[in-house]
């Protein structure tokens, strides 16, 4: 039987450590800053991650390698950020893996609605096979992938009115991230998709620039978005793996010794997170109903109304990705279920 990815490269990692200490190779791990750039706030699970990778990297290489965080999103946003990573100006980030379709066209599968039933199915396909192909085609871009994190179901807040029914989202300006997908599958909702970089998402709920955005709702209360949003949906329309990404410049300089102590930390961090970020979503709703926000659920029969009004859009996104990668995913979500 196949193991988990990320056991095995723990297990590889692990011993790879006990031969670097045993061999005295210390001396090919050279002292380096390595830059991590990511959107959410200090205190989100994926900066709990990050801080928890720094830490890693810093213990495992005996305090020569440092990882300097720099959270929300004050180095930009996600797409600068990636061409940061290829340029080698920015070393590690971690963002929702469909926004890296602007790279490879298959991570747009990620963000297809209503794919994934659960975090664990998400885990199995991420690690999977199919998961580690996508990562593979990152190596041309300028990419290295590390693994997968975790950020969670997506819903959907607003300052105008509870949503309960499907037709409740019409007319409503919503920001979404600058992925396709998430424009289409908006405007398939009859709402007025208006794509923003993270760090300008507050500022325009705000001054009512637009009437609201989704993110998951740890990212919500973190975000404080409570502060400027009244009531919330659980659609859970889109479910989130995170890509953590090193550049490819930084990652080919590194000896053997220092990527091993890389990948071993990312693998360690990765299961850190996924639990630190699932942790979090069970308390994140009642505490932004404690701050005030309006909480409603989607009965059944609306959301078949929504996954039928979203099938153009995953039929259209299935068509451009691919169909074959596109059934391989279904058939790696199908074999994560049984």
């Amino acid at each position: 039987m196949r193991k988990n990815l990320i056991h095995r490269l723990l297990a590889a990692a692990v011993a790879a450590t006990a031969l670097l200490a045993a061999s005295g190779a210390a001396a090919q791990v050279k002292e380096r800053t390595l830059k991590f750039a990511f959107q959410n706030q200090a205190g989100h699970p994926q900066a709990l991650g990050a801080q928890k990778f720094a830490d890693l990297v810093a213990a495992k290489s005996g305090g020569k390698i440092a990882v300097k965080l720099f959270a929300g999103g004050v180095l930009g946003g996600d797409l600068q950020t990636v061409s940061a990573l290829q340029g080698g100006t920015i070393e590690l980030t971690v963002l929702n893996a469909g926004i890296l379709s602007a790279q490879v066209k298959e991570f747009a599968a990620y963000d297809l609605p209503f794919l994934f039933n659960s975090a664990k199915e998400a885990d199995a396909v991420t690690d999977g096979p199919f998961g580690q192909k996508l990562m593979a085609k990152l190596e041309d871009k300028g990419l290295h992938g590390l693994g997968y994190w975790d950020l969670g179901f997506r819903n959907l807040t607003n300052s105008k009115r509870p949503i309960t029914k499907a037709d409740d989202i019409a007319g409503l300006k919503i920001r979404v991230i600058q992925s396709p997908i998430y424009i289409d599958l908006f405007t398939a909702l009859g709402a007025n998709a208006t794509p923003l970089p993270f760090p300008e998402l507050y500022p325009a709920l705000d001054q009512k620039a637009v009437d609201g955005q989704e993110n998951p709702n740890t990212t919500i209360l973190s975000s404080k978005f409570s502060e400027v949003q009244k009531y919330i949906t659980q659609t859970r329309h889109i479910y989130n793996p995170q890509a953590l990404l090193i550049s490819r410049k930084t990652w080919d300089g590194m000896s053997a010794d220092e990527k091993k102590i890389i990948e071993q930390a990312s693998a360690e961090a990765t299961l850190f997170q996924r639990a630190a970020s699932r942790g979090a979503a069970d308390g994140a709703l009642d505490a932004l109903k404690k701050a005030g926000m309006v909480v409603s659920e989607i009965p059944p029969q609306e959301t078949a109304k929504l996954r039928a009004k979203v099938q153009p859009v995953i039929d259209k996104y299935s068509a451009s990705v691919g169909e074959a990668t596109v059934g391989e995913l279904m058939a790696e979500v199908e074999k994560a279920r049984k």
